[in-house]
């Protein structure tokens, strides 16, 4: 916004106080600060967070956003001035949804056939495109309970009559995931019906469909309580372990695996995930990815997998599975050599028989236990890595498995 020789000086209040650029829709919070819609729209909505960025007081949820026209006005005259100096004129914003547009919306679509209800819902996505405004003003209207009762209608005796709600269901999946529900709203999704729902479409939906069940269960999983999470059937565990499987997307994988982390923090969830063969499916990806992120999450899962009996078990039976988590030791990230540490420890601590002691040290884990204590590995990593190594000092400390350059880091008992 300069010619060559002369740098355009651009009126400070015309400039978003936190992103710096200038603004082209200004709008004012409660606070009675003005910032650009964008930045103040992703700062409340999509980052969640309650605090106005300028004076930290607190700001609602559902933040009312009042327009700025006169600054409008301002900057967009200030931008016709200076359009011989290479200043664009930006048009004036489209106008926000209402509460009483989506509610006629809704009204005149909810009692329809199944087509003039996928013409409603992708009204609404294109309404919700406009804006984080628009997406919060579609829920609080009850667009986003309006979604989520036609994809539970689909598990519905009313599918056998009406084949064409399954055409319904998708759309509205896809509504949900794109309006980027706000925390009580998933929170009342929390249901056996919607999750119910959410796991038969990961199971029989269509390609795009399973991606969208598994990233709101994501969001789902995240602000539910331990109690809502308690009663998950096995299905639920079986299809997520079965997406994780088919390597749908990357971001659905992501998903998938930031649901079990979610989850398995509850002692049946860990055994029902266990039972669902989330443990050879996650070791199996240890071995065929080396991106970080998976990797640390992965081994997440495990760490939580082998609090139990049963995920110990399933591990130990696994032929890789003991050298794979070592071998990602020093290898992933310090979240990553952190979280393999803990796998070993649990192995080492709860399942230490003599013939998982002998595989632990034919798989190289006594060794690469020792080379952490002598490397920058972090002091979680090396602690816990002090302690497997003195839990069983008297069966590894002479084994002639064991390098000499590395016996010297032994830690003394």
């Amino acid at each position: 916004m300069a010619t060559d020789d002369q740098q355009l000086e651009i009126p400070p209040f015309f400039v978003c106080p936190i992103s710096l650029d200038i603004m082209k829709d200004p709008v004012t919070v409660p606070t009675g600060i003005t910032y650009e819609r964008d930045f103040i729209e992703k700062w409340v909505f999509a980052q969640k967070n309650q605090t106005c960025p300028v004076t930290k007081l607190p700001l609602s949820v559902n933040v009312d956003l009042t327009p700025n026209h006169t600054l409008r006005r301002l900057i967009q005259s200030w931008c016709s001035i200076n359009v011989s100096r290479g200043v664009e004129r930006f048009p004036t914003p489209k106008p926000l949804a209402s509460k009483s547009q989506i509610s006629k919306l809704l009204h005149d679509h909810n009692s329809k056939s199944a087509d003039e209800q996928i013409k409603c819902l992708k009204k609404l996505k294109s309404i919700a495109a406009i804006s984080d405004a628009n997406k919060r003003c579609i829920e609080t209207a009850g667009g986003a309970e309006f979604a989520a009762s036609l994809i539970t209608l689909e598990d519905s005796s009313e599918l056998v009559v009406e084949d064409e709600y399954v055409g319904a269901s998708d759309e509205a999946l896809s509504m949900l995931h794109l309006l980027q529900l706000s925390d009580p709203f998933l929170k009342s999704l929390a249901t056996n019906e919607f999750i119910t729902a959410l796991t038969r479409i990961m199971r029989d939906g269509c390609y795009d469909s399973r991606v969208y069940a598994v990233m709101i269960l994501k969001s789902i999983t995240e602000v539910a309580n331990t109690t809502q999470m308690a009663g998950l059937k096995p299905e639920f565990f079986t299809e997520i372990v079965q997406l994780l499987k088919d390597e749908v997307t990357p971001k659905a994988t992501r998903a998938g695996l930031h649901v079990l982390i979610n989850v398995s923090p509850v002692g049946r969830s860990r055994v029902k995930a266990v039972e669902a063969g989330a443990v050879r499916v996650l070791i199996d990806m240890l071995l065929d990815s080396s991106e970080k992120r998976v990797c640390e999450m992965v081994l997440t899962v495990l760490d939580q997998l082998c609090q139990c009996a049963e995920g110990r078990a399933e591990v130990l039976c696994h032929g890789a599975g003991v050298a794979i988590v070592s071998k990602k030791i020093l290898r992933v990230s310090k979240v990553g050599s952190e979280r393999a540490s803990r796998v070993l420890h649990s192995l080492a601590k709860y399942s230490g028989s003599p013939a998982v002691l002998h595989e632990m040290m034919e798989a190289g884990v006594v060794a690469k236990l020792c080379l952490v204590l002598q490397v920058d590995s972090g002091a979680r990593t090396k602690e816990r890595a002090r302690e497997i190594l003195k839990m069983h000092a008297i069966t590894w400390k002479n084994s002639k498995c064991l390098p000499l350059a590395l016996l010297s880091s032994y830690p003394r008992s």
